[in-house]
């Protein structure tokens, strides 16, 4: 009996001391990657730093959570590194008045990031495992100002539109007009745009009452923006 209480508070230990190394790990990511490369918004670096990278990448991907890079999550897809997830968040200015919509869920990281910032996020993902999965761990995580669909991201959320900002988190070849209809005005929008086999740039987009500004930032490699063959129903 007294070695099963034993070995029971060992393994109650290894459990702490994991979710202990993970936070620590977490602490070192923002303070490494995205404080010293110049992410200064409170709420950018308040949500990096209280969202569990790690239980959005698959078991194997666990010990990388917050490394300097982007993570396999399967279908093809990845986890953005860090600094890009910050940079781009960061960038669209957020109040926490905002509706965002997203296209790209992917494991669900960003929407996360985005939900401890804004009142609600829609986000979109074409992968229908990778929607599932992300449906079902955000609900079990209590992230429930965040919408799934699964659906062709290209056009949008038409009903539930117009949106303060937008995120797009796979590389187009241009900008989707339906994405930039469904801006409110004064609205932001940033996107990876350039040729899917070589280096786009991150694009913000500022809707005008007469015009749309569009300022070219970072490169970045993200994975494409794809799409259906036919066009959704269920926008």
């Amino acid at each position: 009996m007294k070695n099963s209480i034993t070995a029971l508070a060992c393994f109650i230990c290894m459990i702490g001391f994991g979710q202990e190394n993970f936070t620590a790990k977490r602490e070192q990511m923002v303070k490494t990657q995205l404080i010293a490369r110049g992410i200064n918004d409170a709420a950018t670096l308040f949500a990096m730093q209280n969202v569990p990278r790690h239980l959005f990448v698959p078991d194997n991907m666990k010990t990388y959570a917050y490394a300097d890079r982007p993570l396999p999550i399967g279908a093809g897809q990845t986890i953005s590194q860090p600094y890009i997830v910050a940079f781009m968040t960061e960038t669209l200015q957020l109040k926490e008045s905002d509706m965002v919509l997203e296209i790209g869920t992917g494991s669900g990281y960003q929407a996360a990031i985005l939900a401890k910032i804004v009142d609600s996020v829609y986000t979109i993902e074409i992968v229908k495992p990778l929607a599932v999965q992300s449906k079902d761990r955000l609900k079990q995580l209590g992230y429930a100002n965040v919408n799934v669909k699964w659906g062709d991201g290209y056009h949008g959320w038409p009903s539930k539109a117009p949106f303060d900002a937008i995120i797009v988190t796979a590389g187009a070849d241009s900008i989707p007009q339906p994405l930039i209809d469904q801006l409110k005005i004064g609205g932001r929008m940033i996107i990876p745009v350039g040729p899917h086999s070589y280096v786009s740039h991150l694009v913000l987009v500022t809707k005008k009452k007469n015009k749309i500004i569009k300022k070219k930032l970072i490169p970045v490699r993200f994975v494409p923006f794809t799409r259906q063959k036919e066009p959704d129903g269920n926008n």
